[in-house]
């Protein structure tokens, strides 16, 4: 099974289908509206595999020709009542999709899913009910989300240091005569570990062993050090972040920072302007933003 997700170009996904062994995988990128299972079989009946890729609520509404699609829900919703259609009685199902479910746990490098501002990315569990098993991508810790059949298997490595100590794995599932379904799961051990490591300057320094891993150097020195990751990295060379203690916020805290500068799309294009030009949004331009974006929320709630 191959989808595309919120990180990809579904084109590009898509394209690669052409290199699927007919009947035996499935390649997804672009939003079909006629969503056709993989159907595979065993000595107890066939099994349907329905492969959901990622697509923003404007795609899903030219794909399903449904104009109330307004919420990364609603995308998911048109996909499984598409592919419900082509599962017989009494095969079992299992569905594979790109979606933030509700009550799952985050990670700071996972995108948002929506492009509109303000509004709500998650879908409930129960939009799945009828698969026996959903196995979902987008959210890197490994987890099952309202029901034990629906499980994010994770990501297969760190892709941030707020996963720093994850335990990482790839999952068996054995799927019984009846739909039940169990779950193994394997651990990856990488080559590098994503890993903290805080003091001040000399006393890293100190360290006997050269390390590998992917590190993040906090320093509790009161006072700016000289040149301090080019010194580090002659024993940490894979260093790829460093901060001082006296700086640090929590990562709730910078996860916080990050959504509300997304819900606020007038600051964040201020600041945006700050960063590039050196100013902010002047008084005429600060108009013309505000008016603009009224014109867009003005669209959004009359679809």
């Amino acid at each position: 099974m191959l989808i595309a997700g919120n990180h990809d170009s579904a084109a590009q996904i898509g394209a690669l289908g052409v290199l699927a062994t007919d009947g035996e995988a499935i390649v997804r990128g672009p939003l079909d509206e006629d969503e056709r299972p993989l159907v595979l079989s065993d000595a107890h009946g066939p099994v349907a595999i329905s492969a959901l890729p990622f697509a923003f609520e404007y795609a899903a509404r030219l794909c399903f020709e449904d104009e109330d699609i307004a919420c990364p829900a609603d995308v998911i919703r048109a996909q499984l009542a598409s592919a419900r259609k082509h599962v017989a009685d009494g095969m079992r199902w299992v569905v594979v999709a790109h979606a933030f479910v509700d009550g799952a746990a985050t990670s700071e490098s996972e995108r948002p899913l929506m492009r509109m501002v303000g509004g709500i990315e998650t879908v409930s569990s129960a939009a799945f009910d009828g698969a026996n098993y959903v196995a979902l991508g987008h959210l890197h810790r490994p987890q099952s989300v309202g029901l034990n059949h629906v499980r994010y298997s994770g990501a297969p490595l760190a892709f941030g240091f707020d996963e720093e100590g994850q335990e990482k794995s790839v999952s068996l599932i054995d799927l019984a005569p009846d739909g039940s379904v169990e779950v193994t799961e394997f651990p990856i051990k990488p080559l590098r570990h994503v890993r903290t490591i805080r003091g001040r300057l000399l006393e890293l320094l100190a360290a006997t062993e050269m390390s590998n891993d992917l590190v993040r150097v906090v320093l509790t020195d009161e006072t700016p050090q000289i040149d301090p990751m080019k010194r580090i990295r002659a024993l940490y060379p894979n260093a790829v972040q460093l901060a001082y203690e006296r700086n640090e916020r929590p990562v709730a805290q910078r996860l916080e920072e990050q959504r509300a500068a997304i819900d606020d799309p007038h600051a964040l294009a201020s600041t945006f302007l700050d960063i590039v030009r050196g100013d902010p949004l002047s008084e005429a331009e600060s108009g013309i933003v505000a008016s603009a974006l009224n014109a867009f929320a003005t669209t959004e709630v009359g679809q």
